[in-house]
């Protein structure tokens, strides 16, 4: 007797081969059979109605840690959910909530301000700890988790500037090894955040050994996507190279429109790697505008120390007007760690004009949502520098920001669509919605707008090779073995789709949108979304690599 069957679907294996009809038998949270199966031989039936069945999408680049934790996770997650995420990983752009220090949680809180639904007591030191924490509140989806850079550096020297000495990046290295015996699927890196913008390519080989030690995978937020774009390429593909490790640049794109052409130059840097035998890849999200904190537009000088020494620099009027000076101004230069070098000038690159504000936490600046910072200057009658920083420091750093000009614009999209089509990328959110301000309506619509968009109305790419992106790909990238793959002895993680209705909805003014043509999601065996209701179940499992 089968726990679940699935009949009459076009079944897309998530290997890119074209699908097959028939139906799927489950037992428990596995996949037993697929061919024929008859209904009396089920405890339920869902029909299928011809339309595809596919492995249930991988998101390998979502920043929900604290989602996970908290009370709020149905409504937060339902609208991942609804374009049919079933697995997520955690900890990316180095920014893993552990493994942490005690003395360092309150710059760490600060610092992931912006991506925090809900206040959640800080109870975990290590990533067991913190894994044990996300199981007993019972994950809505599948959560595996990668550990931050950031977060193995500032344990060893807080959000201090300086190359790592030759001692601490033993002991980086350690604790790196301590986390993949907890189960961490792997390295992530945010090069253009602090702390981990302060490292050196040497650090990040040394600990890229590792990584190859337990053949993990090291993926990372390059030092810029901008004016150095190009060497910063070349840093993800040397590390791969010298420390022999998997490697993957995460959320793939170019900002502003000077630098769009270079996308072409590092697509093409990526394959001749992997002619040579370097294991790159990458994922990317289908908008030409990206989201993150809003200190990610101040020069790394100014974050030196975290979040109370940017406080009383911005404060001192002199090394204000510097900082101030270096928005405006200074270009970013390799190498990048070096004083009075930069990775990556957000505001230089894209505009004061295109970069929005996405939150804000206290009701009482709620009314700047949604506004571009050279709009926020002329409404407080103040520089878009003043206006925004005063903000920031009212608000205590917990702003995020909307950046327009990625990888194309509104009117352009020939940009992205190159990196949307190219063979060694798959698809992430890169994008959370944590109830307040505006999210990115990623966070809603990626999946339905490749598979409605780019697949059924422009025919950019087959819909068998999108769904081998979307599942597969990451799996494989990430060494999950049991899912990703419609195959006898498989997790059940599915989704049924309308090829012909799927689309997304979400917009940037309106994000909160469902997609539509998402039939029914099941994870690990169970219908948590069906015939368009979202049931009231927790069936997620923590992954543990």
């Amino acid at each position: 007797m089968y726990s679940l069957v699935i009949k009459n679907v076009r079944i897309m294996d998530g290997l890119g081969n074209p699908w097959t009809y028939g139906d799927v038998g489950i037992k428990g949270d596995k996949i037993v059979h697929i061919g024929k199966v008859e209904t009396k031989d089920a405890e339920k039936t869902i029909d299928g109605n011809k339309m595809i069945l596919a492995p249930g999408f991988i998101d390998m680049h979502s920043h929900a840690e604290l989602i996970f934790l908290g009370d709020r996770q149905p409504e937060l997650i339902e609208g991942r959910i609804r374009q049919g995420i079933t697995t997520e990983i955690i900890g990316n752009c180095g920014i893993s909530i552990s493994p942490i220090m005690d003395e360092i949680k309150p710059i760490m809180e600060a610092s992931v301000g912006w991506m925090t639904p809900d206040k959640v007591p800080w109870e975990w030191n290590t990533m067991a700890e913190y894994l044990d924490l996300v199981e007993k509140n019972s994950p809505i989806v599948n959560v595996g988790s990668l550990t931050g850079h950031g977060a193995i550096r500032a344990y060893l020297k807080g959000f201090d500037a300086g190359v790592s000495s030759p001692e601490e990046i033993s002991k980086m290295q350690d604790l790196l090894r301590q986390t993949f015996e907890q189960g961490s699927f792997g390295l992530s890196s945010g090069l253009i955040y602090a702390p981990g913008m302060f490292a050196d390519t040497n650090e990040l080989m040394e600990l890229g050994k590792v990584v190859a030690e337990y053949s993990r995978i090291y993926t990372t937020h390059i030092r810029g996507s901008s004016e150095t774009d190009i060497d910063a390429e070349q840093e993800v593909i040397t590390v791969g190279e010298k420390a022999g490790c998997r490697v993957h640049r995460s959320h793939y794109e170019a900002f502003g429109a000077e630098n769009w052409d270079k996308i072409e130059i590092t697509l093409s840097m990526d394959e001749e790697a992997r002619q040579r035998g370097v294991d790159i890849s990458f994922d990317m999200f289908p908008y030409t505008a990206a989201m993150t904190m809003m200190v990610a537009i101040y020069p790394p000088w100014a974050l030196d120390g975290g979040w109370p020494q940017f406080v009383k620099r911005v404060q001192d009027p002199e090394t204000r007007k510097k900082i101030e000076n270096d928005i405006e101004n200074l270009v970013p230069k390799w190498p990048t760690w070096e004083l009075g070098s930069w990775p990556h000038n957000l505001v230089k690159a894209t505009g004061w004009e295109n970069i929005y504000i996405g939150y804000i936490p206290s009701d009482k600046n709620k009314k700047w949502e949604g506004i571009h910072l050279a709009q926020l200057g002329q409404e407080l009658n103040k520089s878009p520098f003043d206006a925004i920083t005063d903000l920031l420091v009212e608000e205590e750093g917990a702003i995020s920001q909307l950046i327009f000009g990625v990888s194309g614009d509104r009117d352009n999209e020939e940009p992205i669509k190159a990196i949307i089509k190219h063979p060694l990328g798959g698809y992430a959110t890169d994008a959370i919605d944590i109830g307040r301000g505006k999210p990115h309506p990623a966070a809603y619509g990626t999946y339905p707008r490749i598979l409605g968009k780019y697949v059924r109305e422009e025919k950019l790419l087959t819909l068998e090779d999108a769904i081998r992106r979307m599942t597969s790909f990451p799996a494989s990238r990430l060494g999950i073995r049991d899912r990703g793959i419609i195959g006898e002895g498989y997790i059940a993680d599915l989704v049924l789709f309308d090829p012909d209705r799927i689309k997304d909805r979400a917009t940037f003014e309106d994000p909160r949108q469902f997609a539509e043509g998402i039939e029914c999601v099941i994870i690990n065996g169970q219908p948590l979304l069906e015939g368009g209701s979202l049931k009231n179940l927790r069936p997620g499992k923590v992954l543990r690599k």
